[in-house]
């Protein structure tokens, strides 16, 4: 399937993991795709995977204004629009108890988790020059920790939880031209959740009524059907991608 030729993807917190499965996805279906993240060598690696004309890479950190305006100015010159914005960078800093959590950490985790999102929405929305505000599809990335308390990772499921929320209330406010979802995923093997299954990953999969856990492309597909045509008519809704976890009762 074709379903993004001459649309133009943004994905933040692209060069690795999920995100780097995102891009991937939306482009082998024949979308042009900026990526963000903070190592200009992850960066430059990640983008050996597509074909130079269809990949843009601008490094930064995703909760800097400056960065935000200088990823969007580089799409305009370079694809002069923006049809796909998937919220996909994300951070969590610490492990541990929510009631000993240090307030700082806290609020970082908000900052670029749920405020991060946030501003990258209202940027894409508000820049004329990509045409996003009259045809765009915004894909949130959330996670099955915002439904369920999932002990060690509280923090980053409360700020997930929130996600989900403006997902919903972004949905409202940016219809009918703009759509606006949320994927929420159980835990993926990237090195971002290794600390969730690393050395006892059949024990951790034995929760999964599929017994198995994710890989980035059991994410890719579900956003990219988000970000698609194939979900004209589907806005504010949360999807949980978690090879069954919240049936069976399971916590991140």
């Amino acid at each position: 399937m074709q379903r993004f030729d001459g649309r133009v993807a943004l994905v933040t917190g692209g060069s690795r993991g999920i995100g780097l499965g995102i891009a991937s996805r939306l482009a082998a279906e024949g979308a042009r795709v900026c990526i963000t993240g903070r190592s200009e060598d992850s960066l430059a690696a990640a983008a050996r995977e597509f074909s130079p004309e269809a990949v843009l890479t601008v490094a930064g950190k995703s909760q800097d204004p400056a960065h935000r305006a200088a990823v969007l100015d580089a799409i305009a010159e370079r694809f002069g629009r923006l049809d796909v914005l998937v919220n996909n960078a994300g951070s969590n800093p610490v492990f541990g108890p929510v009631a000993e959590l240090d307030p700082v950490a806290a609020a970082k985790i908000l900052e670029i988790n749920l405020l991060g999102t946030l501003a990258w929405s209202q940027q894409v929305v508000a820049d004329a020059r990509l045409g996003f505000a009259e045809h765009g599809a915004i894909v949130n990335i959330s996670s099955v920790s915002s439904s369920v308390p999932s002990p060690g990772i509280g923090m980053y499921g409360i700020s997930k939880a929130a996600i989900d929320h403006l997902t919903r209330t972004l949905a409202v406010e940016l219809g009918p031209n703009v759509r606006v979802n949320a994927v929420a995923p159980a835990v993926v093997k990237t090195d971002f959740a290794k600390k969730l299954y690393e050395g006892r990953e059949e024990q951790v999969s034995a929760a999964y009524p599929l017994k198995r856990l994710g890989e980035p492309a059991d994410i890719a597909g579900p956003v990219a059907f988000l970000a698609s045509d194939d979900a004209a008519w589907v806005t504010g809704q949360v999807l949980d991608v978690d090879g069954g976890l919240l049936v069976a009762g399971g916590t991140a």
